[in-house]
């Protein structure tokens, strides 16, 4: 397991975990980035990163992916 950080641009994987507090947790949920739905990172601006998840396009911050465990 590995945070999102560290995935390969253009590369699926499947969300194992989500860490933080319950308030991060339901923010990512509402995103869209639930245990065993798939992210693919599609670029990276100044360590922030876009993403597909659940066909929809969405920006993150590097904090938050931290969090988002592979």
């Amino acid at each position: 397991m590995m945070p999102l950080t560290l995935a390969e641009t253009g590369e699926e994987n499947i969300i194992k975990k989500i860490g933080g507090s319950q308030e991060v947790k339901k923010h990512l949920e509402n995103l869209g980035f639930v245990v065993g739905g798939t992210v693919t990172i599609i670029n990276t601006i100044s360590g922030n990163l876009i993403v597909n998840v659940k066909d929809a396009r969405v920006a993150i911050s590097r904090e938050m992916a931290q969090k988002i465990m592979i």
